[in-house]
Order: structure tokens, then C-alpha cells, then sequence
């Protein structure tokens, strides 16, 4: 096992080696690399979509912790940064389409692999309608004064994915300038519109600093430091919003210079949001002209932007907010499609001879991308809105179920780790980050599962992993060398 990561990392000497690594993993180059290092962050900085984020949590916070909750964005925004920096330390050393299923299945054994991907394959295939549904109803329909209805909602939606297929399936490239130009939008969104609040407090004396400390139209609740309290739902902010970091990882096999673009894209997509979400929030925050007015409206953020600056700039708002969506959503099929991959030319997902094929002009992988599509369809069409709601809650709990799984493995196998030098390494710091990395997703499980709201969400979580393990049981059935043969047919 050792023999083979060793292998796959000596290709970390230059650009040139980066095809070979994809072949020292046992599998043929067969997608393009045309992504570049901002190209890769602009990846993981979309999934994370720190503007988006707060647009649809921020009037949670008011509602269930005040305007003092937005400072639990900085004890989520440090904890994930420390998860990031262990998945990073796999990034660096197996850079192949999968990531999580890759890593488990060659340093632990090619079963654990499949239930990492397992869970990577719920969360990213519900995290694709869930934005994109949240595009609709939250973006797209206010921008044009659609009054809201579920129904419509649901067709812009499914308008919406079927976009982004085409754009997926036709090039990587075209969906990496799309991100670039959502994240390039967003970062001078989030900058441009914090001065102008700041600049707007000051000339017109509404709003107040005061605020960062109110609880707000929570200052009588009885509950609300109790442990699933309202004090602790306000982490949940932090907790929805800096995920999918790991996408990068996803597209390693695009990636120029994998070992090193793709772990600090991770890691640095997690800094840079945490830092700007924190002063977007700060700003938003002493910006509250009238606290209880504010929390009551749907959407806060959008009602704080038209009372300082206009309808107008409301409307540039709800513009970026958009193509934000929009980025985040692509990049999130894009990063499902690869994990299909991934898994099918292992034999190791349903459909595989189908789901493994790459098209030789557009070097993607246009069946398991429009399978993405045809799932999110399905979910549109069958599932009724109460039922619809509570998977996309509960697909908020599988991020940190795999997050806490992957340092546990990184644990168990560091010693094991190959180390190359101009690779990212944390050196001496592994442990010590790692430990505390693990910490952290406990305590973010325990808040993302103790609220009562929960229960539904975590009877949901719990049926998808039997889904999983039945499905599991009948690959050792009917297929069980599949599940027993190195992933790349190599010797681990």
C-alpha cells in the first residue's frame, strides 16, 4: 500500500509529471488539464459561495440567536480551516478524480473507499438541487418579482440544471470561466458592498455598533443558551455555508500541477471566505437600522442593502447573488460527475461501463454528468416541498459525517504517508491539527444534530447510509471482486 501513494507522489516534481501521476495510479489520462491555480480555487471558492451563504442563513441568525450570532462564524470558519488543512494533506499526495473514495480506498481498503463515496455521492447529489433550487425561489424570482409559488420555483430550477449540464458537458474550461467570473463578481461584491454600508452608517447615522453585541428579538428567549438553543443555532450559518472545499480535490485530474494548486485551493478557498464572510457580516450587522423590523423581513440582507442604498444596488445584489448561485451549482454537478467517474472505472457504482465513459472531443464525462441531471429531475418531479426541504436539511449533516471520517482515516494512516519536498505539508503540525480537526467535527455534528428540528434530518442521514450499506450487500453478492480489487488495478 505504502509502494503505491509513494508512487503516485513521486510525480510531484513539475507540470509535466502531472499525467503521470493519473498513470501511476493505474488509469489512463482521459481528462483534460486546462485548469490553472486561481482556475482551481475559483472551484472551491464557489462551492463555498460565502455571499450566497449568508444570503440565505443571515435572517436565521437574527431570528434564532440575534445579531451577536454572526461571531460563531469565526469558531466555524477556524474549525473548518483545520479540516481543510488535513484534506489537503491527501490532496498533496493522491491528486485523482474521487478524492475521498480514492484516498480511503488506497490507504484503508477498497470497501471503506466505497462507503466514503457513498456519502460524498448523497451530499453532492442533493447539493445540486438544493442551490439551484435555492437559486429560484431565494434569487431569480425576487430579482423579476415573481411572486412565490413552489411550482414555479421548481421549474426554474429544473431550467437551471439542464443549463448547466450542457455547459458541463460540453467543457471544463467553459465551466471554469463561468466560476472565475461568479467568484471574481462576488469578491468585489462582498468588498464594494461592505465599504459602501460602512461609508452609508456613517454619512446617515442609521444603524448603529451596538448591534454586534444585541441579541435582538431574542433577548427574552428562554432557551437560548441551552444546548439546542438559539446561541447554537447560529453556528449553523458557518457550519452550511464553508463546505465543499474539497471540490477542488474532485477535479484534481484537470488540474495543472495537482500537488500543489489542489491543496491550496483547499485551504486557501476556506481562509479567504472565512475572512470575507466575517466582514460582510460585520458590516451587514452595524448596518440594522431597526433591529426587529430587519429580522422580520425574508430576506435581511437584500432589506439592509435597499434601505442605505437604494433599490438599485438591491438589484445589482440580487444579480451577483444569481450568478453566484449559479457558480456554486455547476460546480457542484461538476464535482458529482467526477466522483461517478471515478467510482465507475473501479466497477464500483451502478451502471459503470456506461457511467466511466469520457467523450473524446469535450474530455468529460457526459453520462455521469447527465445522470446528476436525471436525479435532480427526479427530485424536482417526485418529492413533495415539506419532503424536498427536509432532504436538503438533512444533506447538511453529511459533510461533517465525512469530514470526521477523513481524519480519522488520515490518523490511521499518516505514518504511512510519503513525503515530497516542495509538496504542501504541515510537517510537525500534522498531528496536532489533525487532532484538534477531529475535535471540531464532533462538536460540529453534536450542533448540526441536537436542535429537535433535527430529528426528521438525522432519520433521513440514517436512511441514506442503509440505502448505502444495502446496496453494498448486493455488490458482495453479485459483484463482490469489485469491491475486493485496488482501485486502478494496483498493487496497494
Amino acid at each position: 500500500m505504502e509502494g503505491a501513494v509513494a508512487e503516485v507522489a513521486k510525480a510531484s516534481t513539475g507540470a509535466q509529471d502531472s499525467d503521470t501521476s493519473v498513470e501511476l495510479g493505474g488509469y489512463q489520462q482521459e481528462l483534460k488539464r486546462t485548469l490553472g491555480s486561481f482556475q482551481v480555487f475559483a472551484i472551491s471558492f464557489a462551492f463555498i459561495s460565502v455571499a450566497v451563504g449568508i444570503f440565505a442563513t443571515f435572517d436565521e441568525v437574527l431570528l434564532t440567536a440575534g445579531p451577536v450570532g454572526i461571531w460563531l462564524w469565526v469558531i466555524a470558519a477556524v474549525g473548518q480551516t483545520l479540516v481543510a488543512l488535513v484534506v489537503a494533506q491527501f490532496a498533496a499526495r493522491i491528486p485523482l478524480s474521487g478524492s475521498s473514495y480514492q484516498w480511503a480506498s488506497r490507504l484503508a481498503n477498497p470497501k471503506i473507499g466505497w462507503g466514503f463515496g457513498w456519502l460524498a455521492f448523497c451530499y453532492l447529489a442533493i447539493g445540486v438541487v438544493a442551490v439551484d433550487n435555492a437559486l429560484a425561489s431565494q434569487a431569480f424570482m425576487p430579482l423579476f418579482d415573481i411572486a412565490p409559488d413552489e411550482g414555479t420555483a421548481r421549474l426554474i430550477t429544473l431550467v437551471v440544471l439542464f443549463i448547466q449540464t450542457v455547459l458541463a458537458v460540453a467543457s471544463t474550461r467553459i465551466v471554469s470561466m463561468i466560476n472565475m467570473a461568479a467568484v471574481g463578481l462576488e469578491l468585489a461584491l462582498v468588498v464594494v458592498v461592505a465599504i459602501a454600508l460602512i461609508i452609508a452608517v456613517v454619512v446617515t447615522g442609521d444603524g448603529a455598533a451596538g448591534n454586534l453585541t444585541s441579541r435582538g428579538v431574542t433577548e427574552n428567549a428562554p432557551d437560548y443558551f441551552a444546548v439546542g438553543g438559539g446561541l447554537m443555532l447560529a453556528m449553523i450559518m458557518g457550519l452550511a455555508t464553508l463546505v465543499g472545499f474539497d471540490s477542488a480535490a474532485n477535479l484534481a485530474e484537470e488540474a495543472k500541477d495537482p500537488f500543489r494548486t489542489v491543496p491550496r485551493a483547499i485551504v486557501g478557498s476556506v481562509v479567504a471566505a472565512g475572512l470575507l464572510g466575517m466582514l460582510f457580516l460585520i458590516t451587514l450587522t452595524i448596518a440594522i437600522d431597526d433591529v426587529p423590523r430587519i429580522s422580520a423581513d425574508g430576506s435581511p440582507v437584500a432589506a439592509i442593502m435597499r434601505v442605505h442604498l437604494g433599490s438599485v444596488m438591491e438589484r445589482v445584489l440580487l444579480v451577483a447573488i444569481t450568478i453566484a448561485f449559479f457558480g456554486a451549482g455547476i460546480v457542484v454537478m461538476v464535482a458529482c460527475a467526477r466522483l461517478v467517474f471515478a467510482m465507475s472505472r473501479d466497477s464500483r457504482f451502478p451502471a459503470h461501463q456506461l457511467m466511466r465513459r469520457v467523450n473524446p472531443r469535450t474530455r468529460t464525462p457526459i453520462p455521469a454528468t447527465i445522470l446528476i441531471f436525471v436525479l435532480g429531475a427526479v427530485l424536482m418531479v417526485a418529492l413533495p416541498g415539506a419532503a424536498l426541504l427536509e432532504l436538503i436539511t438533512a444533506s447538511t449533516i453529511l459533510p461533517a459525517i465525512s469530514y470526521g471520517s477523513t481524519i480519522v482515516l488520515y490518523l490511521a494512516v499518516r505514518g504511512r504517508l510519503d513525503r515530497k519536498k516542495g509538496a504542501f505539508d504541515l510537517g510537525r503540525f500534522e498531528l496536532p491539527v489533525a487532532i484538534c480537526a477531529l475535535v471540531w467535527t464532533l462538536i460540529a455534528l453534536f450542533v448540526l444534530v441536537t436542535p429537535r428540528e433535527a430529528l426528521v434530518s438525522v432519520v433521513i442521514v440514517v436512511g441514506l447510509l442503509l440505502a448505502g450499506g444495502l446496496f453494498f450487500l448486493v455488490m458482495l453478492k453479485f459483484d463482490r471482486q469489485a469491491l475486493e480489487t485496488e482501485p486502478g488495478d494496483a498493487t496497494l
